[in-house]
């Protein structure tokens, strides 16, 4: 090999040369996501992680995302797919070589390949097949992993399929993070388990009503869901089905963990997006709420004074989670595992005898974990699954289920105000949608702005908290509905 020649192939195995457009795009979003989260605040605890996540996946050649073929379908092919026709394509040349050697030795004047066509015999392949034993193990994997790609491209052909997907002999470290605690939705029933045990019901129990609130900013899932149908009718290019719909209508949550647990049960391919569109309009609470909070109500709505919350005793806040995770156990058991991870983490925080746990899973725990989903949710930004159509689709949508979810509460809190007899600020009903305490924040907010005397922010954490379960109880809705 000349000087040339070494430097060819030196040249072909760095990432400069393996760029594509796509690739330098994503590392540009990448580093867009680490600005916002690092130099405007945005939701840094997750994109952060996501952003950096991000720009590892669309690093080419570095083999962070590779995905080893699936355990039943590779057994599939190494117990039936391997026949005399493709027996060669388990060694490498080097250990082919020593095959030829030995079947010649053995096979005494017979050779291993035809002299006319250079093709290796009938008889040769008999050979190897018998044997076929000897070099089906672990150490000439990466030998087999090559013989099953090959197989499943020609597999797929028959079947007319166009796209095939190509393993690696190992997965890759990203990939190992999410099939630990993504794609088997670990994660974000821990970070549920963390919030629960951060999460004070007090408010909510104090005023039991305000549970409406939560559900009513719960309609931007379902009008989002339908709208994301009628985008892929009316708009060539993207085609999202049920599944996919749902999975983008839970955006209107504002609940990261809900969104990403959804997604990974119904539509993993989505998932990025979806992350990416929930976790950046959470962020935006303070920006995108305060107007449409203004639109739906009046100056002299916006002034009115709640009743202070009476006091709630240990003995109710002990009971709540038990029971609350009893209902959804008869009524909705498809919501089960997140409710369960909430109110588990809850009781947890409650119960006063469990503080080692309760301070765990409020800050060790939840903190590894987000880590770690953070970034395997930023793996499923690799430029071939987000550069699309349908993310701009999703995004669009996003924005409106959380539009829609914030004005469905005010107007909830507008005719809950007209029938109580307790004074209800319209308000409140935007912190609805499960943006904790974020929402509650700018209700709390807005209302100041109107009039400085009045103190809205524990009023408004009732329906904010009723909106964690809101989202927990219409993504176990969906799911139960479309087959997650």
């Amino acid at each position: 090999m000349n000087f040339s020649q070494a430097f060819n192939e030196l040249w072909h195995t760095t990432g400069l040369a393996n760029f594509g457009l796509g690739q330098a795009l994503m590392l540009v979003i990448g580093c867009v996501l680490l600005y916002l989260a690092i130099r405007k605040g945005f939701e840094p605890l997750l994109l952060l992680p996501i952003g950096f996540g991000c720009i590892l996946s669309n690093v080419p050649l570095a083999g962070i995302t590779d995905e080893a073929p699936p355990v039943e379908e590779f057994s599939f092919f190494v117990a039936h797919g391997i026949s005399e026709a493709n027996v060669t394509d388990l060694l490498s040349k080097k250990d082919l070589e020593l095959w030829v050697e030995r079947y010649e030795k053995e096979q005494t004047g017979l050779p291993a390949r035809d002299k006319k066509t250079g093709e290796f015999t009938p008889a040769f392949r008999k050979y190897l097949y018998r044997h076929r034993d000897l070099f089906c193990r672990e150490e000439n994997h990466k030998q087999l992993v090559e013989a099953f790609n090959r197989w499943n491209r020609q597999q797929a052909l028959l079947r007319g399929e166009k796209h095939v997907k190509e393993y690696a002999p190992h997965d890759g470290f990203l990939m190992t993070i999410y099939k630990t605690g993504v794609a088997n939705e670990l994660f974000p029933l821990i970070i549920f388990m963390g919030v629960g045990a951060m999460t004070d019901f007090g408010p909510l129990i104090a005023n039991p009503k305000t549970a409406l609130l939560g559900a009513a900013a719960q309609f931007g899932i379902f009008s989002t869901l339908i709208g994301a149908l009628l985008l892929s009718r009316w708009v060539p290019g993207i085609n999202f089905n049920l599944q996919d719909a749902a999975s983008i209508g839970i955006i209107g949550g504002a609940d990261g963990p809900t969104s990403i647990y959804t997604a990974s049960k119904l539509a993993p391919h989505l998932l990025g997006a979806i992350a990416v569109a929930a976790y950046s309009y959470m962020a935006l609470v303070p920006i995108i709420q305060p107007p449409i909070m203004k639109l739906f109500t009046s100056e002299e709505e916006r002034k009115i004074e709640m009743k202070q919350l009476r006091h709630v005793a240990k003995i109710e806040k002990i009971l709540f989670p038990l029971l609350v995770f009893f209902l959804c156990a008869v009524l909705l058991p498809s919501a089960c595992p997140l409710i369960g991870a909430l109110m588990f983490g809850n009781l947890a925080r409650e119960s006063g005898v469990v503080d080692r746990l309760s301070n765990t899973m409020q800050n060790a725990l939840i903190n590894i974990v987000t880590i770690f989903l953070g970034l395997s949710v930023g793996m499923k930004l690799a430029h071939d699954k987000f550069l699309r159509l349908e993310t701009l689709g999703i995004l669009f949508l996003g924005l409106i289920a959380f539009s829609f979810g914030t004005a469905a509460g005010v107007i909830f809190g507008k005719i809950m105000n007209k029938f109580s007899k307790d004074p209800i600020n319209p308000l409140i009903g935007a912190a609805g949608v499960s943006a904790v305490p974020m929402a509650a924040r700018v209700a709390n907010k807005v209302g100041q702005e109107e009039n400085p005397h009045n103190f809205l922010l524990m009023h408004a954490m009732g329906p904010n908290v009723a909106g964690v379960i809101g989202s927990a109880v219409a993504a176990g809705v969906l799911i139960a509905l479309c087959g997650g």
